[in-house]
């Protein structure tokens, strides 16, 4: 049975990764990494997880094929390198890191040792947004992140929050990208309050839209084509619209919310390709290229 490490036992962890990991334990022998004791035996009573680990160089001794990383954005860099030349396979959550030049050399020595470096992008996987990217023809896209309140400082929030939308976007398109323009609007104490990018194809055009202080909290992708216009609400109603119909589309009422927001898809994914040998879920260059278009809305 794989060994597969995870470090870093946050929020996130517990809320999007440890319930899928632990209906898995029949294929996968998890390791649980935190410097926190109380965390460590909490985590694991609740779960049923059997190994349990204090620092990164005691999971490494155990020989993990791959290490989930849920630390801090500033620690990822340093770990995933210890990971990847010791020949772990890496899944992080995003960003990998916040400059890009970071960013390009890690996934340049994953590239060179044949590992994995998948970033968790899990729009990407969702059921309804997957189907959005089926669709024919697309022309126009619209990308759309609003909050009741923001008040994190534009870096923080491009690369905590509009990165998402930014993936997402460029997910769905189906040319390569022709011209991409944005700007970031602040409040009077600095912090961001919309961020806009435009990206132009040969036959398309992409809106990514974050608004930090909106009213509402909503997340909505709208994709036009030259036969129909589907929206993605909050990754979990789709609508479709044509001339003559309006059709809505729910998840049935027991769908998990980990299956609707693509979390239980991707780790299952990255898992698969591990086992397997299989490609990357997550390609790197549509990675690269998401974290190189943040990196560029900030810089302008």
């Amino acid at each position: 049975m794989l060994k597969i490490g995870v470090i870093g036992l946050g929020n996130i962890a517990q809320k999007a990764y440890l319930p899928v990991m632990a209906a898995m334990q029949d294929q996968y022998e998890f390791h649980l990494t935190t410097r926190n004791p109380e965390k460590r035996a909490q985590l694991a009573t609740m779960y049923g997880f059997q190994h349990t680990h204090a620092t990164l160089e005691e999971l490494m001794a155990v020989k993990p094929a791959a290490v989930f990383v849920h630390t801090p954005t500033d620690t990822h860099a340093a770990i995933i390198k210890q990971l990847l030349l010791a020949g772990i396979h890496v899944y992080v959550d995003k960003p990998v890191a916040t400059d890009l030049q970071v960013v390009q050399s890690l996934y340049d020595l994953a590239a060179a040792r044949h590992l994995l470096l998948t970033c968790g992008f899990n729009r990407r996987f969702a059921p309804f947004n997957q189907q959005l990217k089926a669709l024919p023809d697309k022309r126009m896209l619209v990308a759309e992140k609003v909050r009741e309140v923001g008040s994190q400082d534009p870096e923080t929030a491009v690369f905590d929050l509009m990165i998402h939308m930014v993936d997402t976007g460029l997910f769905l398109l189906d040319e390569p990208l022709e011209h991409t323009s944005g700007r970031l609007t602040t409040t009077a104490t600095g912090a961001l309050a919309q961020g806009y990018l435009t990206v132009q194809t040969a036959h398309e055009q992409l809106e990514v839209i974050t608004n930090m202080y909106g009213g509402v909290n909503l997340e909505q992708v709208t994709v036009q084509t030259t036969g129909q216009r589907a929206s993605v609400t909050d990754l979990s109603t789709k609508t479709v619209m044509t001339t003559a119909t309006t059709t809505t589309t729910a998840f049935p009422d027991w769908t998990p919310t980990l299956e609707k927001r693509g979390f239980a898809p991707l780790i299952r994914a990255f898992l698969t390709a591990v086992t397997t040998h299989g490609p990357n879920p997550v390609d790197p260059t549509g990675a690269i290229t998401s974290h190189a278009v943040c990196r560029h809305l900030l810089s302008d």
